[in-house]
Parts: C-alpha cells; structure tokens; sequence
C-alpha cells in the first residue's frame, strides 16, 4: 500500500501542474485540460483519505465517482463552448475570445 504523504504529495504536484496550466496557457482546449488535472488530484485526495480512514466508510469513493461525472460533463460543455468559438472566431485562443463582442 502506497504512503498517504507520497499520495497527497503526488496530488499537490498535479495540483500545482494544473493551476500552472491554468495561468499560462493561451488555447481553450488546453485550459480545460488543466482544468481535468486540478479535478484529478483532487479526486486523488478524496480516495486516498477515504483508503486510510479509520472508519472505513466509502464515502470518499462515492465522492469521487461523483466528482468523475462532474468532470465529464465539464468537459462535454467546455468543448461544446470551444466549438461554438471556433465557429464565430475561428480560433480556439483565449485573447481573441475576450475581445469578442456580440
């Protein structure tokens, strides 16, 4: 069984990868990307927690599968935004979208 340090430190690192991606990146699809690893690791801590717990109760697992649909269908609206953009602007590029005036 993994350590729960090693878990959580694992999970801060792809949280941190995340929020990077989240302040750097310029394309929309790459942006919802970032935004799927911040929910992972945040999935990650719910299940760790849930593995150590004392009680044993699965609700950290019910959590995350809760979470995992959350996640999906974020990502089903964030692509059903990009396209409806990359229609109107023809480009997926955030700084073009915040110029966009309809």
């Amino acid at each position: 069984m993994i350590p729960l340090d090693e878990l959580l430190g694992f999970s801060g690192v792809l949280f941190a990868i995340g929020i990077f991606g989240v302040l750097t990146r310029r394309n929309f699809i790459l942006l919802l990307v970032s935004i799927e690893i911040i929910m992972n690791a945040a999935i990650l801590n719910f299940i760790a927690f849930a593995a150590y717990s004392p009680s044993g109760s699965p609700s950290g697992q019910s959590i995350a599968v809760i979470l995992i649909g959350l996640a999906a269908t974020e990502i089903a609206v964030g692509l059903a935004i990009v396209l409806a953009l990359n229609r109107i602007i023809g480009s997926v590029n955030v700084a073009q979208a915040m110029e966009l005036k309809l």
